[in-house]
């Protein structure tokens, strides 16, 4: 018997395969590209199981703006760099919300680094659509726990990315032979994280949570393509703020300019 269908904004990569793994569940999926109405889809479906927003975090503000009231409820979020003030600003109170910690790209499988920490209302139908394709994920029981899971996936994605500016390499070798450049990078990540989220956090809980990461896939390339668009998102949230954020300051006046 098929089950309550899912809605899926956004294609790509990651979306792709939380579509599979909802197919594999028998949850017939709704997919809705970025060249369609958000406002005719929720007409078409207006009682989705869940509505997944899988865009890359530069797009979510302006889908969540469009998001129907009715689907509120429904929102399951999955970006990077995301924190409660993201969904707050458009009035979504309690999402469902996943903290992505395996890879997906073009031509290759998934490689899972540790297991995806979830929370929220839809945590199990999300849930048992990765277990269906052996993607491990790890049931968080609070928002504020849920926050720190977001804080740390925040401060390892900027970390190595941003290091990954100067060094390059993998997370194994920037630990290994560039620390002092990752502690001085994730301090002022830790800062930033600190000032977005409105309190203080556990720096070593965070750290802790950082090298699991490195840990779960040794060889996991610092600097992406989105690698100098981060550094720029950050440094304007410093800016925002007023915070000094040295090293960022230094590695942004340094690197060659494209």
């Amino acid at each position: 018997m098929l089950k309550d269908p899912v809605t899926l904004i956004g294609i790509g990569e990651i979306g792709a395969v939380l579509a599979r793994g909802l197919l594999r569940c028998g949850h017939p999926v709704f997919p809705i590209t970025r060249e369609m109405s958000i406002d005719e889809a929720a007409r078409a479906m207006p009682e989705p199981a869940a509505v997944v927003i899988a865009v890359g975090e530069s797009a979510l503000d302006s889908v969540l703006a469009a998001l129907p009231e009715h689907w509120r409820g429904r929102a399951v979020l999955l970006q990077n760099e995301l924190l409660p003030r993201d969904w707050q600003r458009h009035g979504l109170t309690d999402p469902t919300v996943l903290s992505v910690w395996f890879e997906k790209k073009r031509g290759m499988d998934v490689k899972i680094l540790m297991p995806c920490p979830i929370h929220g209302p839809h945590a199990g139908l999300i849930a048992r659509a990765l277990e269906a394709l052996d993607i491990p994920v790890r049931r968080v029981d609070t928002p504020e726990a849920m926050e720190r899971e977001l804080v740390v996936k925040n401060l390892y994605i900027l970390t190595t990315n941003i290091a990954g500016l100067v060094v390059g390499g993998d997370v194994q070798t920037l630990w290994a032979d560039h620390q002092a450049l990752a502690q001085d990078v994730l301090r002022d990540v830790i800062a930033l994280q600190e000032h977005l989220t409105g309190h203080r956090h556990n720096e070593a809980e965070l750290i802790a949570g950082l090298l699991d990461g490195f840990q779960g896939d040794p060889c996991h390339p610092c600097m992406g393509r989105s690698a100098p668009a981060r550094l720029a998102r950050a440094l304007a949230q410093a800016d925002a703020a007023g915070l000094p954020v040295p090293t960022l300051r230094r590695i942004a006046t340094n690197i060659p300019q494209g």
